[in-house]
């Protein structure tokens, strides 16, 4: 878990050096993301798209849309790889009322797997990079 977060913290830091050079957030202010000991050291990884996008959001002062879920561990590359428990993140999201779910594209079969029901009313999306998640959760900058 602490890996992904500082991998979070990395990655983000070089996609805004590339995407939003003038982007100052990360040099003028401190952040500390907190991951508790408890934490199952095995859900970590496929939180690393989700603590990313976090830390997106919070140098942009933009807000991820709300009916979005997502999964995958990263890599400093930019790679979403693969993860367990799609059936089972995809029915917890559907109970929140997600409407797109983000997924590594490595757990397609997973998806195509799903019941009809499970899937019914959201969006599926496969990632295979990062840079593909902005644009998916309303970070991405307005088209002129």
């Amino acid at each position: 878990m602490k890996e992904s977060a500082t991998l979070a913290y990395t990655y983000v830091r070089s996609l805004l050096s590339r995407n939003h050079p003038g982007n100052q957030f990360f040099h003028n202010n401190i952040i500390h993301l907190h991951v508790p000991e408890g934490a199952t050291p095995k859900d970590g990884p496929s939180a690393g798209v989700t603590m990313t996008t976090a830390l997106l959001s919070l140098a942009l002062n933009r807000p991820v849309r709300n009916d979005v879920a997502m999964t995958g561990e990263l890599t400093l590359t930019g790679r979403v790889l693969k993860i367990g428990g799609l059936k089972e993140k995809t029915i917890a999201a559907r109970r929140a009322g997600v409407k797109r779910i983000l997924f590594p594209k490595a757990n397609m079969a997973d998806w195509e797997e799903l019941p009809a029901n499970v899937k019914e009313g959201i969006e599926g999306h496969p990632i295979e990079w990062y840079d593909q998640i902005p644009a998916l959760v309303g970070l991405a900058e307005p088209a002129k």
